[in-house]
C-alpha cells in the first residue's frame, strides 16, 4: 500500500515538473486498435478550443471507446469556415498525459493509417491542443478515464460551468 502511494507521490511530482506522467505500469500493452468507424459529420459533440482557433473542432460519439489497455479512442474532426474537413483517429492514454494518432481522414482515399505512430506528450504541442482539450473535458479524471464510453460522452455534452453539478 505504501508502495503504491510513493510511486502515485512521485509520479504526480514528475508529471508538474515535466509535464508528463510517470507510466506506474510497466507492463502495461496496448491492445490491437480496431479500426477508425466511418467518418461522420453530423451529431458530433463540438469542443471548446481557447485561444481563439478558426478550425471548429468535434467528436464523433459513436466512436468513442474504451479499451481493455485503459485507452480512450475517439474519432475528431476539425473543420474550417471554408468547410473543408479533416479527421483524426486518436486515443489518448490518461495515466500518461500521452496521445498518438492512429489514423487520419483523407477526402480522397478515406482513412490512411499512421503505421509508425507513437505515444506523444499531450502538453506542449502545438498540434494536439484539441486532444488535451478532449482528456480534460471528459475523457480523463485523474489518471484515468473518467469511466465508460457513454460516461465520456455524457462528460463531452456537458457544458463546462455544469461539469461539477450533482446530477
Amino acid at each position: 500500500m505504501l508502495r503504491s502511494f510513493l510511486a502515485l507521490a512521485l509520479a504526480g511530482a514528475t508529471a508538474s515538473s515535466f509535464g508528463q506522467l510517470v507510466d506506474v505500469n510497466p507492463d502495461w500493452k496496448e491492445v490491437e486498435v480496431p479500426p477508425p468507424p466511418a467518418l461522420r459529420t453530423q451529431g458530433l459533440i463540438p469542443i471548446e478550443m481557447p485561444g481563439g482557433i478558426s478550425l471548429r473542432y468535434a467528436v464523433d460519439p459513436a466512436s468513442v471507446t474504451v479499451g481493455a489497455d485503459s485507452v480512450v479512442r475517439y474519432v475528431i474532426v476539425a473543420s474550417s469556415p471554408s468547410g473543408a474537413v479533416n479527421a483524426l483517429y486518436e486515443g489518448v492514454r490518461c495515466n500518461t498525459a500521452e496521445v498518438k494518432v492512429y489514423a487520419r481522414h483523407n477526402p480522397d482515399s478515406g482513412w490512411v493509417p499512421m503505421p509508425k505512430a507513437e505515444w506523444q506528450p499531450l502538453h506542449n504541442r502545438p498540434n494536439s491542443r484539441h486532444s488535451l482539450v478532449v482528456a480534460r473535458t471528459g475523457a480523463c479524471v485523474g489518471q484515468g478515464p473518467s469511466g465508460s464510453a457513454s460516461e465520456i460522452v455524457r462528460a463531452l455534452r456537458t457544458p463546462a460551468d455544469m461539469r461539477f453539478m450533482n446530477r
